[in-house]
């Protein structure tokens, strides 16, 4: 479940992964995409650590969304951003880590006008919510989605330029999603 609490927490191991690997995840977007998305995410939750966290569920969910859609550049920040909206408003009424997730994917998915299958955020998202489902999401199971972006051909976003030259590179945003996931695991939102 999640509580105010262990969301902060999440989102303070949230920063610690992205600032930390920034560079790798500039890296992986680099022959797929602008190779600024660990920069902009390192961005983005550096401002999330500088928002005001205090309050309920609601009120961090949305403090996170605003500080990640007024300085993440490129799609990651309105796409997190929008993630964290959905689980703002999905946070009044439920604590359930399952319920919020599969709202923030179905704004994602609204956001991004896209599907899971075309090397997106989504393609971690969605399989880590349905194995947390049947609590069969671990760490391991975490990368191993991660891994499976290589086999996908891009065909949104800017990845899709490049085209079949998409396949055998990881996705960054399934990348910083996946300690996204990692980082709820570590605070004790899911097991």
């Amino acid at each position: 479940m999640f509580t105010p609490d262990n969301l902060r927490k999440t989102l303070e191991l949230f920063n610690e992964k992205i600032q930390e690997k920034k560079d790798y995840l500039s890296e992986l977007d680099t022959p797929i995409g602008d190779g600024d998305h660990g920069n902009n995410m390192a961005r983005g939750m550096t401002a999330v650590m500088a928002a005001d966290l205090s309050g309920d569920l609601p009120e961090i969910f949305k403090a996170a969304a605003m500080a990640l859609i007024s300085k993440v550049g490129g799609a990651s920040g309105p796409l997190y951003g929008t993630a964290m909206m959905e689980m703002m408003k999905a946070s009044k009424d439920s604590a359930d880590p399952v319920t919020l997730l599969s709202a923030a994917i179905a704004g994602i998915e609204k956001r991004g006008n896209s599907q899971p299958g075309q090397k997106t955020m989504l393609d971690l998202w969605v399989p880590a919510v349905e194995a947390l489902k049947t609590d069969s999401l671990t760490p391991e199971k975490i990368d191993e989605i991660v891994e499976k972006t290589k086999e996908i051909k891009a065909t949104k976003g800017r990845a899709s330029y490049v085209g079949e030259r998409s396949i055998g590179h990881i996705d960054p945003g399934a990348m910083s999603s996946g300690y996204l996931f990692k980082s709820m695991m570590e605070a004790g939102v899911f097991k």
